[in-house]
């Protein structure tokens, strides 16, 4: 009798699946699933990171990115910066039929969950005083070169971003401004006048910094003993590859030719 009550509940209440809207993304397109952290400043003045950037953190973010690296074979590249990870599926996934509900809930999920996972890893002395949040979106690219242009915009994002804060942050910590004085002195300066104010004033030499500082991580799949690189999700045989973890030049075309294959599928 139970068994008969459940099927004719299932039956008679099935119909408000009919109020679920289909969200599959557009075919042959890369997928773009961006992933932000949510009020970091906060986050950052709570748990005291070290301005203007806390390796700890970066290396936490990049870990948290492997293990959704990890678990998706058709993500094929990420990219991160800042409080940022932007995961590329290949063009032709069929992941949860392409649905972006679906797609956008278990990157932002296991990123989240991963962060908060490894969180003692990367910082046993200080506890985490609350749950962080992450909030994600999915773009849609057509074209190869819309993809690139994507990543180099993010790019050249983190450039500009990390040489505001290498320069604001010397001012307050070393030459002792307000917060409020460093954001006037820098007010409609340019990438030179930045530039000239690091060498001059504090000996720092902005492209000397890290790599990791100034472009950003990029975790992509490099094959084992083979020169060839093919993206192919509908095969059933995965190839010997490797996770990589770089912080180099996305924008120009060697990393594409010579590291990061992902544009030689067929």
């Amino acid at each position: 009798n139970l068994y008969k009550s459940i099927i004719m509940a299932n039956s008679r209440y099935e119909y408000v699946r009919k109020f679920e809207s289909s969200d599959s993304l557009l075919p042959n397109c890369w997928i773009v699933i961006r992933v932000d952290g949510r009020s970091f400043h906060r986050f950052s003045v709570e748990h005291t990171l070290e301005k203007p950037n806390d390796h700890r953190l970066i290396q936490l973010m990049s870990e948290s990115a492997r293990e959704v690296m990890m678990n998706f074979d058709d993500l094929c590249l990420a990219y991160g910066q800042s409080d940022e990870f932007s995961f590329i599926f290949n063009k032709n996934t069929n992941l949860f039929g392409r649905r972006s509900s679906k797609l956008i809930s278990n990157v932002c999920s296991l990123f989240s969950s991963s962060f908060v996972f490894h969180w003692n890893s990367y910082f046993p002395t200080i506890q985490l005083r609350y749950p962080p949040g992450f909030d994600s979106r999915a773009i849609l690219y057509p074209s190869d070169k819309y993809l690139r242009d994507y990543l180099s915009w993010r790019q050249v994002d983190c450039h500009i971003n990390n040489l505001y804060n290498t320069c604001f942050w010397a001012l307050v910590n070393k030459s002792n401004l307000s917060v409020r004085e460093a954001e006037f002195k820098l007010k409609s300066t340019v990438s030179k006048d930045k530039n000239e104010l690091l060498f001059s004033q504090f000996g720092v030499n902005y492209n000397e910094l890290p790599d990791v500082y100034r472009k950003g991580s990029i975790l992509y799949w490099k094959l084992e003993n083979s020169a060839d690189f093919t993206v192919d999700s509908s095969t059933k045989c995965k190839p010997n590859r490797k996770l990589i973890i770089a912080h180099c030049d996305i924008i120009k075309d060697e990393f594409w030719n010579n590291e990061c294959r992902i544009f030689d599928s067929k």
